[in-house]
């Protein structure tokens, strides 16, 4: 089994840790392997509005200093990274590479928790988001999602809450 798979499976076991420890009612759905969002909401039978489309950022705040941001949007909507670099009085925001957004979120894409287990990574999480009375995700596997409300969802990890979705581009 490759590494990344173990990580993930650590990944997801510290989500459910959480979860059960923190007495949030939550959901797990079994899927077909999927991480595309549009077509994991169709698995799972709800509107992508209700998805958390998980997006890994690399914010250069200035010369010397570089943030990574785990930026949590509607599915339905894409983040918009002038909100993101303002939010941050940054020269610059923009997607991070993928193999150091897979060792920070400790997850292979389309599997993105909302969720932070690195300090390096810092979540950022639209009110839309927050708001949801069902939030769905994949749970760090593409088989197996989740749902918990927004507001266990934002009490659990905390993130940041900020405009920063736009509207998807047509």
């Amino acid at each position: 089994m490759p590494a990344h798979d173990d990580h993930a499976h650590d990944t997801y076991e510290r989500l459910i840790s959480l979860l059960d420890s923190s007495s949030v009612a939550y959901e797990l759905i079994d899927h077909e392997p999927e991480g595309g969002t549009e077509a994991v909401c169709a698995l799972r039978g709800h509107p992508a509005s209700e998805a958390a489309k998980c997006i890994v950022l690399r914010v250069k705040v200035d010369r010397r200093t570089t943030r990574n941001v785990l930026a949590v949007v509607p599915g339905d909507r894409r983040v918009d990274l002038d909100a993101v670099r303002t939010l941050y009085a940054a020269r610059y925001a923009g997607f991070s590479d993928a193999a150091t957004a897979e060792r920070l979120a400790r997850s292979v894409p389309g599997t993105v928790l909302p969720f932070s287990f690195d300090a390096d990574l810092e979540v950022v999480a639209d009110p839309d988001v927050v708001s949801r009375p069902r939030l769905y995700f994949n749970a760090a596997r593409l088989d197996r999602s989740l749902v918990v409300s927004g507001a266990d969802y934002a009490r659990l990890a905390e993130p940041r809450v900020e405009r920063i979705a736009s509207p998807a581009a047509v």
